[in-house]
């Protein structure tokens, strides 16, 4: 086999100290061909049987593998279990614990990667039927024990044409799932952070079998692959500027019959930097509005001024969208999942309120009231609201507020920007880095990274304080 080699050298145990000097490890070297291997052990014991066992194989004449530098033999599973069978395990093995969206993610992994092991063309249903019975049905824990007649016929000839879990030892196989899971329809590389995600699936999928000894051990770690640049960087050009906000809240105030319900939604995103599936979840207990203040003279209670009309947020459970199918309740949105950094029955908060979107709660309160659990925003005939109204919504009021020009430029091109533009602004005024990412429900590294782009003005006030600095002792 081309990706083995009987020219293996295995070296004496090296003892190492950490940068202390207090912690002794022991690694073993060994060199298969002209790649050379490492190992480390806590102790000595260890290291020396596992070099021990090299030696062993290399004696007997045992190929070795280039890529993992073991033995072949030794990624021979004992479990033969079909690819199949291990790919429903483990897709109801993560079906309790996680999201909607990231169960919807798995079964899209394992259905790609079901799709390239296929092993034979005779009697084959169409790919579009294949796609459809795995993804939808053999890979959905709450689906498949109601699947129809004829998607049980298209996943029996699946079944019957797949091979063992272990063949993706075989570094050939495992490049051309990888391949497959992370290329597009149309033949191009899927983004980078998509791509990124579905090797974690995969990765995370092989675990599970090393577990169900299905693999000896995880053919993807520390393989190296294709390096997709992704730049998380905010692009300045996206956020716009506080009158165009203002004009964007009264175009989508000014939409029948959802406008005037969104108006506070979408401030919410604007002025205290929410993500869309945090604004949707926005209940009023998660509000501190400021007490309005008794008029003495007129007998009504009327709003404090601008400098005492803060009020504070709270975020708690989120609800992405995603197909019904996916959701513990059967809702396109399912309250279960946490914000990000976020352990389960923790929010966050105090997020700051700031006067004009005080004012955007109030009347949304008063004219619209509260739906389910306390919800201030719902749709015209539903209790929740469908993302599509707000992508709609969303759409018609850029378009009011954008020169043709603008609307072709990446200026405020998603519901998400309006996040950007309040992060931004808050870091552009100065508010301190550490602040601003605890309001966020970011850490300071990847608000920094994110945003960096973003952050103008800045370098004049530096000048500034360096000189004042140096004029000093």
């Amino acid at each position: 086999m081309a990706d083995t080699s009987y020219n293996v050298s295995v070296y004496a145990i090296e003892a190492r100290k950490n940068a202390a000097g207090k912690v002794t490890s022991y690694r073993v070297g060994w060199k298969v061909g002209t790649q050379t291997f490492r190992e480390p052990f806590k102790k000595s014991a260890q290291a020396d049987s596992f070099r021990s066992d090299l030696v062993s194989a290399a004696r007997k004449g045992e190929a070795f593998s280039l890529s993992t530098g073991r033995p072949v033999s030794w990624q021979r599973a004992t479990n033969r279990m079909s690819w199949y069978e291990f790919a429903c395990a483990f897709a109801d093995r993560k079906w309790k614990d996680a999201s909607a969206k990231h169960r919807a993610d798995i079964a899209r992994v394992l259905m790609l990667a079901t799709v390239a092991l296929l092993k034979a063309d005779r009697g084959r249903p169409d790919d579009k039927a294949i796609r459809h019975a795995l993804s939808r049905w053999a890979y959905n824990t709450k689906q498949r024990p109601h699947a129809p007649e004829h998607v049980i016929s298209v996943l029996k000839w699946v079944s019957q044409n797949l091979p063992n879990v272990d063949v993706l030892a075989d570094p050939e196989v495992l490049e051309s799932v990888l391949d497959a899971i992370t290329t597009r329809q149309d033949g191009k590389r899927m983004a980078a952070v998509t791509v990124k995600k579905y090797r974690g699936i995969l990765h995370n999928a092989l675990e599970y079998a090393v577990l169900r000894k299905a693999l000896l051990a995880n053919p993807l770690t520390g393989r190296k692959w294709i390096t997709v640049r992704a730049s998380s960087e905010v692009d300045r050009r996206s956020v716009i500027n506080p009158a165009q906000g203002r004009a964007f809240l009264a175009a989508v105030e000014k939409q029948d019959p959802s406008g005037r319900r969104l108006v506070a939604l979408f401030g919410a995103m604007l002025y205290c930097g929410l993500r869309p599936e945090e604004a949707v979840e926005i209940a009023e207990h998660n509000l501190i509005l400021p007490t309005r203040v008794l008029n003495p003279a007129t007998g009504t209670y009327e709003d404090p001024s601008e400098e005492e009309d803060w009020g504070e947020l709270y975020v708690g459970p989120v609800a992405p969208e995603v197909a019904r199918d996916w959701t513990d309740s059967g809702e396109r949105r399912d309250s279960r999942e946490m914000p990000k950094h976020r352990a389960e029955g923790e929010t966050r908060g105090p997020i700051p309120i700031p006067p004009v979107q005080v004012r955007l709660f109030r009347r949304h309160l008063e004219e619209f009231g509260t739906g389910k659990e306390g919800r201030l925003f719902r749709g015209v005939r539903a209790d929740v609201v469908p993302g599509e109204t707000i992508r709609k919504v969303f759409g018609r009021a850029r378009e009011k507020v954008l020169t043709a020009k603008e609307q072709d430029s990446p200026l405020m091109k998603r519901p998400y920007d309006l996040r950007h533009t309040c992060l931004s602004t808050w870091l552009n005024a100065g508010i301190p880095p550490k602040q601003v990412a605890e309001w966020a429900g970011n850490s300071v590294d990847v608000l920094l990274k994110t945003y960096a782009k973003c952050m103008v003005g800045q370098d004049a006030a530096a000048r500034r304080r360096i000189a004042e600095a140096l004029k000093g002792g």
